[in-house]
């Protein structure tokens, strides 16, 4: 069995205004700092360390992890929220193209950005990928996004729930065991 770690990074100032943020690159806020010093409270380690290029998940891991080395994965990045990027629910009421993407329970087409169906697909192969190159006993953490966690757990993790029952705040973590191509869950510290 291998020990995996899925935490999600700190806020940043986008995710405290309930903004669409996934290929804009911001930092974490002072408020996402503190939540990982918490985190890092929980004395979590692990022998291997997947993160996204974003450089939230870089400040993120760089604080849980200093020691460890990260291997940056492409394919861990958040999702291409397209024309809705950068904005609140808010600011796109009334948006024909917002209202089209809210009744498919946001997993239709985003205009402009990634389909959920690829990007959930892009997730999923890359954490398969990550897995295949570690050994068995070991612990990987994955420092990424909340839309990648949900994407990968809603794959992998049995008892099987949908995407949005797998949310995960900002600066928390989930635990699991993977074997056999099942994550079982084993808790969640926020």
């Amino acid at each position: 069995m291998i020990r995996v770690l899925f935490v999600r990074h700190g806020a940043t100032a986008g995710n405290l205004e309930r903004r669409y943020i996934g290929r804009t690159d911001e930092p974490l806020c002072p408020l996402g700092v503190e939540q990982v010093r918490q985190l890092r409270e929980e004395e979590l380690t692990a022998d291997y360390l997947f993160i996204s290029p974003m450089r939230r998940t870089r400040q993120t891991a760089q604080l849980l992890f200093p020691h460890l080395t990260a291997r940056v994965e492409e394919g861990l990045r958040e999702t291409d929220f397209g024309v809705f990027e950068g904005r609140t629910a808010t600011e796109l009421s009334g948006n024909a193209d917002y209202q089209r993407w809210l009744d498919t329970m946001c997993q239709g087409a985003i205009p402009g950005g990634e389909q959920v169906a690829d990007f959930k697909r892009r997730c999923c192969e890359t954490f398969q990928e990550c897995m295949q190159k570690l050994p068995e006993g070991c612990c990987v953490a994955f420092v990424v996004h909340g839309g990648v966690i949900m994407s990968v757990l809603e794959a992998y993790a049995c008892p099987h729930r949908d995407f949005y029952d797998y949310h995960v705040p900002n600066g928390s973590c989930v635990a699991c065991g993977y074997e056999n191509g099942v994550l079982t869950l084993e808790k969640s510290i926020t």
